[in-house]
């Protein structure tokens, strides 16, 4: 118990055999001509592309490494091996030692990513995905490689649509997972969506290739372990994997054109402030439709908070309800302050959620209150920190509502720049970049459909 496991199974001619999980071996191996044509979707890439690959050591991402390899050899490019060590189980470094190992067999270069810190307490696995994904992220930035493969494949993308279905999610959330996401610095790529699980062990046991069984997989603590025990069940009812893949693709298109609409929504409404703030005309987004009127609002508020993702639906058509009314005043919501004002409405970090200050020192970047990337040049004075402006007499001609989410320059208690505006005590634009970056894009890029 707690423990990963090696997983190595014989494959000879004709053989048909279930794998450690129960599954249905009975399929072909995956091969790398198929696999060019699944890539072919994501297509321009840079001539002799670096591409990365998110590697656990389980089975799927052991199978996406071994056929990216083929892919960028054949591209003149070459890939790296992310493994995440999330020190979860006492046997993680071990375990992330062993996937490095036989990477190095295969003549692929890895990288193990270990977290640091303690994870929130609550919902640890979204705690999780949250570091993993910053970690591979970060590497891909510091390293400029633009595309970061993942290895999600059909039983991964039915389980998130029948999860999201339990949840009572609407046309974002079943749509289940894209095929490529856009996100600040690079692109997540997700070539294996529609490739059954049992097409991939059957490469590795073709290849020789050992993984590890996370018993975390089927522990029956974990919904989608539930969920997964469940599909050859609803299978016999006709809910098939590829049935329930199929039915989120085709929610993913409906979706690929709502997020065209919403895109010409924004373009005619929406105005961002470098310092971090947002102002919604309020006309066009009553005209638009609730979903699409909504679906922007949220938006709108998870890139001011700096969030992953926007509040609830019911909370949200609470708060457009309350602040389009005849009594209509400012309020609160998702870490944001809503104010409305002269046929517009401004969204402004809260005060009281403004994230800690950031130390900055010359040389290194970083990000601030999960809004603002940060990258301090080796000329840069010692001893400051990025805060919030935070103070009415700012010269920096924002509204006093802006101050306390604007970034501004501190030391030993004194204000020393206002970056965005008003006075500058000290020169340094040459020396500190700092930009209104949200995790989450105002308008993200529409639904990626392969």
């Amino acid at each position: 118990p707690g423990r990963t496991q090696g997983a190595r199974l014989r494959l000879t001619r004709g053989s048909r055999v279930a794998d450690s999980g129960g599954g249905d071996l009975g399929h072909a191996p995956l091969s790398p001509e198929e696999f060019q044509r699944l890539m072919a979707p994501f297509a321009p890439f840079e001539p002799k592309p670096h591409l990365a690959v998110a590697v656990s050591g389980g089975r799927d991402s052991m199978a996406l490494a071994l056929l990216a390899r083929s892919f960028a050899r054949a591209q003149s490019g070459r890939i790296t091996a992310l493994i995440v060590d999330h020190r979860l189980r006492p046997d993680s470094g071990a375990e992330a030692r062993k996937a490095r190992r036989w990477l190095a067999a295969r003549g692929i270069p890895a990288v193990i990513l270990a977290r640091r810190g303690t994870l929130p307490a609550g919902n640890l696995a979204a705690s999780a995905r949250d570091a993993r994904y910053a970690l591979l992220e970060d590497w891909c930035r510091a390293h400029a490689v633009l595309h970061l493969l993942l290895a999600h494949q059909l039983e991964d993308q039915a389980e998130t649509f029948l999860l999201r279905l339990g949840r009572g999610s609407g046309l974002t959330g079943l749509s289940a997972m894209p095929g490529v996401s856009e996100r600040v610095e690079v692109r997540l790529l997700r070539p294996l969506l529609t490739v059954p699980r049992a097409r991939l062990t059957a490469l590795l046991l073709s290849a020789g290739q050992e993984w590890v069984e996370d018993p975390s997989n089927s522990d029956p603590r974990r919904a989608r372990a539930r969920l997964r025990a469940a599909l050859p069940a609803l299978g016999e009812d006709g809910l098939s994997t590829a049935r329930l893949a199929r039915t989120a693709f085709e929610l993913g298109r409906a979706r690929a054109v709502q997020d065209r609409a919403l895109a010409a929504l924004a373009g005619e409404s929406v105005r961002v402030h470098p310092a971090g703030f947002v102002r919604l005309g309020l006309a066009p987004l009553r005209r638009a439709p609730d979903e699409l009127r909504l679906r922007l609002f949220g938006a709108a508020i998870a890139a001011v908070s700096g969030a992953e993702a926007p509040p609830r639906a019911e909370d949200l058509q609470r708060s457009w309800s309350a602040l389009t009314s005849r009594t209509a005043r400012a309020r609160t919501l998702g870490g944001c302050l809503l104010k409305p004002w002269g046929g517009q409405l401004y969204v402004y970090r809260e005060a009281a959620a403004v994230g800690a200050p950031l130390a900055l020192k010359p040389g290194t970047r970083g990000r601030w209150d999960g809004r603002f990337a940060v990258t301090a040049g080796r000329g840069l004075p010692a001893g400051l920190r990025l805060a919030g402006l935070a103070r009415s007499g700012s010269s920096s001609g924002l509204p006093k509502e802006a101050l306390a989410g604007t970034p501004a320059l501190w030391s030993r208690g004194r204000l020393r720049a206002e970056p965005f505006g008003g006075s500058i005590a000290t020169r340094m634009d040459a020396a500190l970049d700092i930009t209104f970056a949200p995790a989450r894009a105002l308008v993200p890029a529409p639904f990626g459909i392969v």
